[in-house]
């Protein structure tokens, strides 16, 4: 949902966050808001070469009726006092990840900070995204090892055949986002941070209104907004949701059925993932993506080899350079009808009669009934527009005064922890400390079995610059095969891949697959993040033995220019 990613250099698509049946895409949709060229992004960072641009979607969000209006807040004094002449210093609209990312930071930074609860604590990601997720896919991989016999056996171990009950995996997925949600609710309130229950609205200049829709409403004032409103599933026309045998991925997660056929359509992150979970349940999987490939956000060698292990030996069939036109629910004892046209003539190719049909096609921003209009902003096909500090844009191409918009709704990188990081960022700048969040280094995941992730530019997108401004790449790559520890645990399969300039040392991707990927991503993403050159961190020194010498031979394997200068500071006896 949150940064790093794969930035699509291919013509770019009509639809939001696209990797499916439904639109062209070459993004993964949890990265961005669309399949853009580069001059379409809207990046914010430190480093030249991020692009500009933003894209949006003109899809109409329905506001979700609310709870009874209510302000909860603690005795804390740690959320302190407010601006002469406001009832707070922040106020923050959407109680997500990354508005629960910026209050704290903010009670950290001494800011009378309260934030205006929507619907849950916890947004998409704790509620109906990531954390239930990753619930979902921890069952899976335990049900895909004990099903895996020749594994096993390999280990001296003999396993009865495994089962599942369904109500209590779904049961699992959710007590953990109930947990999760407590957690960021009681560390607010812990903190004294006024939690307001409503659907907020920004009615002026430091203005803002909530509560419960049709009801009375409350005035608050405040120093700074932020507007933290996330996103909510994109279904393309043609499309009939009925929650039941047609869904998106809030449907998915409860898990009410497991179908014996699921067609998923859209062959990025979301659709990935839920391919991972109903192969392993027992599912039959057919993928529909409109692009000639499947998985096309990713690096073209890590997805070839994701290809070759996530969907070829698994029950999984898939058709490429197609739309899913039309999606009717099952009904009247007739299946999921699936109309399925030439991406490219839109001549009707195939119709498929299935179970279930999962519509992984993206996010849409969540930005309508905010009163953007009372401060004279209109939104790009629905996405927020932001410079690279987070500042409102208003219609005339101005800065709105202290009003800022992070996570999902700005539409930079549709990601929880960047969401995270851009709010934490705002909260910087309004205490009074310049702050530019680096988006390039912000890494992502995909947590399938085994993991990919990446951090940065594709191998393909790093030539295109290169050629562009003049440099040369070299690639590096290592092999899970050769580590003690992944030999160990039977998962040898894998790779990890560094692209770098040789002629400095910079870093400018790494992508990853293998066991645990998702966690081994973070060193070369922060090194990007500060800086760090190979030349550098090849001499950082890595327990053995640990997955994460994967990463350790990867950056010795590069060459570097012996002449370059190293920017490590001396050592320190200690």
């Amino acid at each position: 949902m949150q940064s790093s990613f794969s930035l699509s250099l291919s013509s770019a698509s009509p639809i939001t966050g696209r990797s499916d049946g439904g639109a062209t895409s070459t993004a993964p949709d949890l990265f961005f808001s669309s399949t853009t060229t580069p001059s379409q992004l809207r990046f914010c960072g430190l480093r030249r070469e991020a692009f500009s641009g933003c894209k949006s979607s003109n899809n109409a969000l329905l506001l979700k009726q609310l709870r009874p209006m209510k302000k909860i807040s603690a005795s804390s004094s740690r959320n302190g006092t407010p601006s002469k002449g406001f009832d707070y210093d922040l106020v923050i609209i959407g109680a997500g990840v990354g508005g629960h990312g910026a209050a704290l930071h903010a009670v950290e930074k001494g800011l009378k900070t309260a934030i205006i609860e929507g619907d849950v604590v916890g947004g998409t990601c704790v509620n109906r995204g990531c954390v239930p997720s990753k619930a979902l896919l921890a069952v899976s991989g335990r049900m895909r090892e004990l099903q895996n016999e020749h594994h096993m056996k390999s280990f001296g171990l003999q396993v009865a055949a495994a089962g599942y009950d369904r109500q209590q995996v779904a049961d699992h997925a959710q007590n953990l986002a109930t947990k999760i949600r407590n957690n960021l609710t009681n560390s607010m309130k812990s903190l004294g941070v006024d939690i307001l229950t409503g659907f907020g609205t920004v009615v002026g200049p430091q203005k803002v209104k909530y509560g419960k829709v049709g009801e009375s409403e409350t005035l608050i004032t405040a120093k700074d907004i932020i507007i933290a409103t996330g996103s909510v599933p994109f279904v393309p026309k043609g499309v009939e949701v009925d929650g039941k045998t047609v869904i998106t991925s809030d449907h998915a997660l409860k898990l009410e059925t497991v179908p014996e056929w699921i067609v998923i359509v859209g062959s990025g992150y979301i659709g990935l993932e839920f391919s991972d979970v109903y192969t392993a349940l027992g599912s039959e999987v057919t993928f529909v993506e409109a692009l000639d490939q499947l998985m096309p956000g990713f690096d073209p060698e890590i997805g070839k080899l994701a290809q070759r292990v996530l969907i070829n030996p698994r029950k999984i069939d898939y058709h490429t350079g197609v739309f899913a036109s039309k999606i009717t629910p099952a009904r009247d004892g007739k299946p999921v009808t699936i109309e399925l046209i030439d991406a490219k003539t839109k001549e009707l190719k195939d119709t498929l009669e299935v179970d279930a049909a999962l519509i992984a096609t993206g996010r849409a921003p969540f930005t309508q009934g905010l009163g953007l209009e009372n401060v004279n902003v209109e939104t790009q096909r629905g996405f927020i527009p932001v410079d690279e500090r987070m500042r409102v844009i208003d219609s005339k191409g101005k800065l709105v005064p202290h009003l800022y918009c992070i996570g999902d709704a700005n539409g930079k990188m549709m990601l929880a922890h960047a969401a995270s990081a851009q709010g934490i960022s705002v909260v910087e700048q309004v205490s009074g400390k310049d702050h530019v969040l680096n988006h390039l280094s912000i890494p992502a995941a995909c947590f399938t079995h085994p993991e990919i992730s990446m951090v940065g530019l594709t191998e393909p997108q790093a030539r295109e610059k290169a050629e562009k401004e003049g440099f040369e790449i070299s690639i590096a790559k290592t092999s899970f095969k050769a580590n003690t520890k992944a030999l160990a645990e039977n998962e040898g399969e894998g790779i990890a891949k560094l692209i770098y300039r040789p002629d400095n040392g910079e870093i400018l991707g790494v992508h990853i697959f293998g066991m645990h990927a998702a966690d081994l991503i973070h060193e070369a993403s922060n090194a990007m993040a500060l800086g760090t050159r190979i030349q550098d961190i090849k001499y950082a020194v890595h327990a053995h033995p640990t997955l994460s010498e994967v990463i350790d031979e990867l950056f010795k394997s590069a060459k570097v220019k012996s002449d370059v200068p190293s920017a490590v500071a001396e050592p320190v006896a200690v």
